[in-house]
């Protein structure tokens, strides 16, 4: 390891931009002749669209154009999609409603688009948007998943009936049944996954621009995915031909999953360029972002869990209703399914385990995955069953999850997944150290004294990371591969530039993709550019999403280097009139082994590109691509450990100690991966502590500023105790495991885990606010 290369604690290159206000977002983009966008959107969750009146607002100062959906549907744009197939339990495919990016006969949640206006200013596209008089028919709503399947609830696409898209399993109901036939305990739980608002930093925003004298259309868009939002835009929407349409993602500021889908906005806005002739630019307002950005998580569980009368576990049954809002997201359907369900074994040798889960249309915003994306659902489930089951049998709750940790790998699961590797007994032993677990009591008898309550949860979590292989999830209805690409250009003075499928929208990869070449070849990071992000430079690639950007990114560019080295050896062994066999590249130069005999990198580039003395046959230029399919996914495990004190008074809780030791294989740069691990760990307690998106009856979104949803801050959060320890994944030519949403996927359970043992209630959904906490405290001592 070098002092920046693969393991050294290297600052992030792209910070500087960013500290600085150098960063390049959305918004700051300008095109010649641009205008602004406003969006009329439904004030409704349910009502029927009886009529459009926009001749006031054509009349007022400044409009340029005023757009409805009966005009998109006649130039042949079409619907959103879902792009993942997934079929019910009878074999029937999902329950797909139509999702016109501009709402014509029906609005379905508060915050449907339904007329774009395009005006000179901002101001004056509001204005205007104000003055468009639609007229509804308002419909009977439903929000709440549980009851949106009842008879006589309304019903909110057509196409599925009692508003189920689909009712899924996996696993094997009989030996399922068959194992609690065998069980000495059952542990039962009804458990419920909150509604969650993602909140990136940077609001949504889009700016389409049709150029009529190339008949080609540019899209800049806050997209981690920006290949993607072309080929379905493309080829499902009708915006534009593949060949003419570009697609530009600059710095986008974060994402944490809301930005991989493709929304009404950037559709209408290409579109509405076209139809207008300028430049369309659309940035969402905060409270836009609240009621149309896909939200994450609402989940509604039952999980039973059957043991014998030693504590191992013999089976998991598990039934799910997973609320998905009012139309299908580009990845809803998988989020509930492949993203969680194969997840229910956690770090356990369980042996049968069936799981049930039926997806439901509301009156709600769409919902789809978010920081974990199914993960942190199945680790809340299993890892507050986990704690309940340890707490009814009178043991530790360290003690039962050792007992049943897979030991041996790989480990097939029952429900699909196959574990490559992977040490949970080091993971959960370096977390109770650093914990000191054991002087828990002590800490609890003098927190009494001052009386406070204190307790201590853990979670042991594991994710399923980089997503593949193509071929396999084909099989299970994905609608893309989920390989990468990557392509290394060699200069002629020796610089060198990586252009990547993978989006950095906060992962830091300028600073890690570059290290992987200053290993490789010695060179400076400040001689590696990192592109990304836009269509026309870069080649095909999926881009950044399920902590892939590591295990799937870094090794394409892995395989491409390693295509540069072989060539950059040969050019090399003419030069040095030696044996290829017997190059190495050290600092910078490629030398004869045993020997002072060496040709400096810039040397042997520049020789690539003269062509002088090129080995005979050999083309000019180094310059090489590189695509790759993993063979399985990366399994990122670890053991949380939460310490809290609460006032009985108030419910007042505060987060005295929060302990990660996790297994991400080997790392890149440990700073980074401790600043994801602090993101996550954030977010997470965030979920367990303070957030949740409230709709009343009627649909209407009640959290829809940060007056009413509340998002950490540092005061809510301790100073975290991050460590890692290492099994290599086998599966990548790295070794590496995703690191991006750990820290979100394994603390919620962690934090409620906590709470409950301090006040002695199992009964506590989250968020734990004050309010609820301490209501669950009277409700126990009235017992």
């Amino acid at each position: 390891m070098g002092i920046e290369g693969v393991g050294a604690r290297v600052a992030r290159k792209e910070d500087k931009r960013f500290i600085t206000g150098a960063g390049r977002y959305v918004d700051d983009m300008v095109v010649p002749g641009m205008k602004h966008a406003a969006f009329v959107r439904s004030p409704h969750a349910h009502a029927q669209i009886t009529n459009i009146d926009v001749t006031a607002a054509q009349a007022m100062p400044g409009v340029i154009g005023v757009l409805t959906g009966n005009e998109l549907k006649a130039d042949g744009i079409g619907n959103l999609i879902c792009g993942w197939m997934i079929h019910s339990k009878d074999g029937s495919p999902m329950k797909m409603g139509a999702w016109s990016p501009l709402a014509f006969d029906r609005v379905r949640y508060v915050g449907d688009a339904v007329v774009i206006v395009v005006a000179e200013t901002k101001g004056q596209a509001r204005d205007a948007a104000e003055a468009v008089e639609v007229t509804y028919e308002e419909l009977p709503a439903v929000v709440d998943a549980s009851k949106a399947m009842d008879a006589g609830a309304p019903q909110i696409h057509p196409e599925a009936d009692n508003n189920l898209i689909f009712d899924w399993d996996i696993g094997n109901a009989d030996e399922t049944t068959a194992a609690f036939k065998q069980a000495a305990h059952v542990v039962k739980m009804d458990i419920i996954n909150n509604r969650l608002v993602p909140n990136a930093m940077e609001p949504r925003a889009a700016l389409g621009h049709y150029d009529k004298a190339e008949d080609h259309y540019t899209c800049w868009t806050t997209s981690q995915n920006p290949h993607v939002a072309r080929l379905v835009m493309s080829a499902f929407y009708n915006v534009a031909p593949e060949n003419k349409l570009r697609v530009i993602a600059p710095d986008v500021g974060g994402g944490f999953g809301s930005k991989i889908y493709i929304y009404p906005e950037e559709i209408i806005c290409l579109w509405a360029s076209k139809k207008t002739g300028v430049p369309v630019k659309w940035v969402a307002d905060r409270t836009e972002s609240f009621l149309t950005d896909a939200h994450g998580r609402d989940h509604h569980t039952h999980a039973e869990m059957a043991f014998d009368e030693n504590h191992k576990i013999l089976g998991l049954k598990v039934e799910t209703q997973a609320n998905l809002g009012a139309y299908m997201s580009l990845f809803s359907s998988a989020t509930p399914t492949y993203l969680y369900a194969t997840l229910l074994s956690g770090q356990y040798n369980i042996p049968a385990i069936h799981a049930n889960v039926k997806a439901i249309y509301t009156n709600t915003a769409p919902v789809d995955a978010y920081r974990g994306a199914g993960r942190p659902e199945a680790t809340f489930v299993m890892e507050r069953m986990m704690e309940t089951a340890a707490r009814q049998f009178g043991v530790s709750p360290a003690e039962l999850r050792r007992k049943n940790f897979v030991t041996s790998f790989p480990h097939q699961t029952p429900v699909i997944m196959c574990y490559d590797a992977g040490d949970y007994a080091a993971s959960l032993d370096a977390a109770m150290k650093e914990a000191d677990y054991a002087g828990f009591p002590e800490r609890k008898a003098a927190a009494a004294r001052k009386g406070l309550l204190r307790g201590i949860g853990m979670s042991c979590y594991i994710e399923a990371c980089g997503i593949a292989p193509s071929a396999a999830v084909g099989s299970l209805g994905a609608g893309v591969g989920l390989w990468e690409s990557a392509e290394v250009r060699v200069n002629a003075v020796g610089t060198i530039e990586v252009l990547t499928g993978s989006h950095s929208h906060g992962q830091g990869h300028e600073t890690t993709f570059a290290q992987l070449v200053n290993e490789r070849f010695g060179v400076p990071l400040d001689s590696v550019s990192i592109i990304h992000g836009d269509t026309d430079k870069v080649q095909m690639g999926m881009g950044t999403y399920g902590s892939r950007s590591g295990a799937v990114g870094m090794s394409a560019i892995v395989k491409a280097l390693d295509k540069v080295e072989a060539k950059a050896k040969k050019i090399a062994a003419h030069l040095l009139e030696a044996d290829e066999g017997d190059i190495v590249i050290e600092n910078g130069a490629l030398k004869v082994a045993g020997t002072d005999k060496n040709v400096p990198w810039f040397q042997m580039a520049l020789a690539a590109y003269t062509a002088h003395n090129l080995p005979g046959g050999m083309e000019p230029g180094l310059k090489e691509t590189a695509f790759y399919d993993p063979s399985n996914f990366t399994f990122p495990a670890g053991c949380y450990i939460c310490e809290v004190e609460i006032d009985p008074e108030t419910g007042t809780t505060e987060i005295v100690q929060f302990v990660a030791a996790d297994d991400f294989g080997n790392i890149i740069n440990p700073m980074i991966v401790e600043g994801q691990v602090h993101g996550g760990l954030a977010q997470g307690i965030g979920q367990a502590l303070l957030e949740g998106a409230h709709y009343d009856n009627g649909g209407q979104l009640l959290t829809a500023s940060y007056m009413d949803y509340t998002m950490p801050r540092a005061g809510d959060l301790p100073s975290f105790k991050v460590s890692t320890s290492n099994t290599p994944c086998p599966g990548n030519p790295l070794g590496i495991k995703g690191c991006g949403e750990a820290g979100a996927i394994g603390s919620p359970p962690a934090v409620i885990n906590a709470i409950t043992d301090a006040i002695g209630s199992n009964d506590l959904a989250m968020p734990a606010s004050p309010s609820t906490v301490w209501a669950a405290i009277r409700a126990t001592t009235k017992h």
